[in-house]
């Protein structure tokens, strides 16, 4: 399927984000999680620049695009928490900024460290602000078979909800990551739905159908009746 993907423009805040009302989905995480290259993997070229030093990404980076004939969106990277160095006292108002009402959001954690708090806290904060979020875990390629299974069998008892494991190193859950993001990107918002009429309950339990009384009127009855009445 054929990809476009572009960057935008770099934002500190809402007047700096693009306005044409394009579907947006953020992508949010720890300091070196791997955001950048998983969204080279995603268009399958180098749109985002990525670094070994955490804390690269100071702005939300935004990306415009297009897969097949599905309709535009806009992919928006994240500054990472998590990293005292850095400087990132920013992401708060940039991810405030950025997570408005009708937004979705993945939460991308290391699948290596498995149920870190600021994770932990970054997912409650989500839940409350976003209506449509996921758990992607990263960076599954670098565990061993035993090592992935026990992994992501904590991080869904942490998260209660599904984690996706993916690798922008491998492809691994990309096809499946894509998918995801389209079922974020278009559910309708919970304030915008119309609301579906609430189908009430029976007052009471239907009657139940009377069986009709069966007659016996075999022959023999009658002449019995017949000879008692001489």
């Amino acid at each position: 399927m054929k990809i476009e993907a572009s960057f935008i423009t770099s934002a500190a805040n809402a007047s700096g984000l693009p306005a044409d009302g394009l579907a947006r989905i953020a992508l949010v995480g720890r300091s070196n999680v791997g955001k950048s290259s998983l969204i080279n993997a995603l268009v399958r070229r180098t749109v985002a620049r990525t670094s070994g030093a955490p804390g690269k990404t100071r702005l939300a980076n935004v990306y415009l695009v297009a897969r097949g004939h599905a309709p535009a969106m806009h992919v928006i990277d994240l500054p990472g928490y998590g990293f005292a160095r850095g400087g990132t006292a920013g992401f708060a108002e940039i991810a405030t900024a950025v997570l408005a009402p009708g937004v979705a959001a993945l939460l991308l954690v290391d699948a290596r460290h498995p149920g870190l708090e600021s994770d932990r806290d970054a997912w409650t904060w989500l839940r409350r602000t976003v209506p449509r979020a996921a758990v992607v875990a990263t960076k599954i390629d670098k565990l061993a078979r035993g090592e992935r299974i026990r992994a992501m069998r904590q991080l869904e008892s942490v998260f209660e909800d599904s984690v996706l494991p993916v690798s922008a190193v491998t492809g691994e859950g990309l096809d499946e990551l894509w998918k995801l993001i389209d079922s974020l990107v278009s559910r309708p918002h919970p304030s915008s739905s119309p609301s579906r009429p609430r189908r009430q309950p029976p007052s009471s339990p239907p009657a139940a159908t009377a069986r009709p009384r069966l007659e016996k009127t075999t022959g023999p009855t009658r002449a019995r009746k017949a000879r008692r009445r001489r």
